[in-house]
């Protein structure tokens, strides 16, 4: 037995979720991606960048137009977004839609890691923990969603990272305090390494916040390619003991990944990958006893998969063919009469 019709006329499957595909909301809602990714724009732009014709193109944008969501400018030929969407936009935030969006993902992730995960955005000069999913209910620490926290210290460094030039510069500004003897306050610091976050695109952080606390962050991106939120995971330091923490940073990468498609990233924009592969780490260690942190040691934001200064290990020669042998020994030797 199967059910009948989906929307696209096929059928699906017993117990399958059918789904629903109107071509023509989909070409719209290309077009009010092109329009927020490109906008102010003209109608050729606008076409291309949505995947199709100008006529189609046209009739869209003149149809919201008439409904006050798009605005075209008569004496350059540009078309951008109507004031109307300023009304949606505020009533996704007060719905939560991004808590709702995060919440399958930040599950998915508690269960693999085994650790809280937490979707952390930033509200002005501070973070706010804006949705959490407990990886074990009966345990009674982690931090409730709505809770703001500073910027310099722990994973909201990494928002920090990712903030506009003009917040960077009056939060650094400040007088930064010491919330734990691990928390790092010397603006110089703080601000290469920001540098350094928005260079390998993640942060693995451990007592900066809260003694005894590690967390491991990662950056999320709308449709736009803005950074909007982070995908961390937080547990206490004690079953954070390297290697631990690295073999944790792929999944929280990919749930970030995950979170950033599902609001539309760019096809081609994914969370960068750790620079050493993880399957490597205790290979490495065995010939660099002299690596600079581990994640437990207090200095977050100086731990890079990538700090080591070893050398790869150099791959084992095969040993050479009979062929090889032949040809490395030259022409067989012949006798020459006397």
């Amino acid at each position: 037995m199967s059910i009948p019709a989906n929307g696209n006329g096929t059928t699906a499957p017993d117990g399958a979720e059918r789904t629903y595909n109107i071509a023509a909301v989909d070409r719209a809602l290309d077009l009010l991606e092109a329009l927020a990714r490109i906008g102010p724009a003209t109608l050729a732009a606008l076409a291309e960048d949505a995947g199709m014709t100008r006529t189609a193109g046209f009739r869209l944008l003149r149809t919201m137009q008439a409904r006050g969501f798009a605005i075209q400018d008569r004496a350059r030929g540009l078309w951008r977004l109507g004031g109307r969407w300023g009304m949606l936009s505020r009533a996704a935030a007060s719905q939560g839609a991004l808590g709702a969006t995060a919440a399958p993902v930040l599950a998915a992730l508690a269960a693999e890691t085994g650790e809280n995960a937490y979707l952390i955005v930033r509200t002005g000069l501070e973070g706010e923990v804006l949705a959490l999913h407990r990886a074990d209910p009966s345990l009674r620490v982690y931090v409730e969603p709505g809770k703001r926290f500073l910027l310099h210290a722990g994973p909201g460094r990494l928002l920090l990272a990712y903030a506009p030039d003009t917040i960077q510069t009056e939060v650094l500004s400040k007088r930064l305090p010491r919330l734990t003897p691990a928390t790092r306050i010397d603006p110089g610091w703080i601000a290469a390494d920001l540098e350094r976050i928005r260079s390998r695109g993640w942060l693995i952080t451990s007592d900066e916040m809260f003694p005894g606390a590690c967390a491991i962050a990662a950056p999320v991106q709308d449709a736009g390619g803005d950074i909007v939120a982070a995908m961390t995971i937080a547990a206490p330091s004690l079953r954070m003991r390297s290697p631990r923490p690295r073999s944790l940073l792929g999944p929280v990468l990919a749930a970030a990944t995950q979170m950033s498609e599902a609001l539309g990233a760019p096809g081609n924009a994914r969370s960068p990958q750790p620079a050493i592969p993880v399957r490597r780490v205790a290979r490495l260690r065995q010939i660099a006893p002299a690596e600079t942190h581990a994640a437990g040691d207090g200095h977050a934001g100086t731990e890079t998969l990538g700090s080591t200064t070893a050398t790869q290990v150099p791959r084992p020669r095969r040993p050479p063919t009979e062929r090889a042998r032949r040809l490395s020994a030259g022409p067989p030797s012949r006798s020459v009469p006397d």
